[in-house]
């Protein structure tokens, strides 16, 4: 899933080479800590949040198999 996740940042960034994905895998739960640089947050999140809303829609349906809630966090 971080692979996944990773490509598409890359490819919307100014700065691909700041973006940083954290995952830590929970029982019940994984979480994915995505880092950019603060000038790449507003492309990240999308006019009304459209394109994180996005990434997350992706991720629920790559693993709605594996009864696992996968969540995306942003830090900048």
């Amino acid at each position: 899933m971080k692979d996944i996740i990773d490509f598409l940042l890359k490819e919307i960034v100014n700065f691909p080479d700041r973006v940083q994905i954290n995952e830590i895998n929970g029982e019940e739960l994984n979480v994915l800590e995505i880092s950019v640089d603060p000038a790449d947050v507003g492309k990240i999140i999308g006019k009304q949040g459209r394109v994180i809303k996005a990434m997350r829609s992706i991720v629920k349906a790559a693993t709605i198999k594996d009864d696992k809630k996968t969540i995306i966090k942003i830090f900048e």
